[in-house]
């Protein structure tokens, strides 16, 4: 039997998807969902994506933030409430806007809203994503076992090279971090990968633009 060999880290033009890092990522709840038990780090770990997204823009990466909203009348959270998550993401409700400040968001990024949890079901991503001629989609952002490796398993079926940034995403639980990395780097040897390693990948993409 033969053995497939890993791709490269980036194939093709990269494109650096940040998912649902909002003001709520960063703000302290006064209401914490017991059936949550988040990773110790969270919050240092979104911090980190910031890193990412500066050596994309360095190197001319492009970026897509997403932002889950859901409507005040709760009419679209559907099977959302069916499990550990109660109501979440309420347009209108501080935490709930991008996280601006903290990812350096600028007015020229691409900024996508969705109501579910794949970044891919009912938005403009693939659209977006055909017109920037992605094949590397970089993820980072929460949770890493929820909206990050659903948005992983529909770009694997859409074709795209993905990678996760395992430093730059944060789970709902660490063991459900750690189950859904395996989960990923299943479908596609090589995908998980370090901030350190994407930060290098992009100054060499930077440098070689430069020449």
């Amino acid at each position: 039997m033969s053995i497939v060999k890993p791709k490269p880290m980036i194939v093709g033009r990269p494109v650096v998807v940040v998912i649902d890092l909002q003001k709520g990522s960063f703000m302290p709840n006064p209401n914490p969902n017991p059936n949550l038990a988040l990773m110790p780090d969270t919050v240092e770990r979104y911090l980190r994506s910031r890193v990412v997204v500066d050596a994309a823009r360095a190197a001319g990466v492009p970026i897509v933030f997403f932002q889950e909203a859901h409507r005040a009348d709760l009419i679209d959270f559907g099977r959302e409430l069916d499990g550990n998550e109660g109501y979440h993401c309420v347009e209108g409700r501080p935490g709930t806007p991008l996280a601006v400040e903290e990812m350096g968001i600028l007015p020229t990024d691409y900024t996508i809203t969705k109501r579910r949890y794949s970044c891919f079901f009912g938005t403009e991503l693939e659209i977006l994503l055909k017109g920037l001629k992605a094949e590397t989609l970089i993820l980072t952002g929460g949770f890493t076992d929820v909206c990050v490796h659903y948005t992983f398993v529909d770009a694997h079926q859409h074709d795209y090279h993905c990678r996760v940034v395992e430093d730059c995403v944060a789970g709902s639980s660490r063991a459900a971090h750690d189950a859904a990395l395996v989960a990923m780097e299943y479908l596609q040897w090589g995908a998980r990968r370090q901030s350190a390693e994407i930060v290098a990948a992009f100054a060499g993409l930077g440098a070689a633009a430069a020449q």
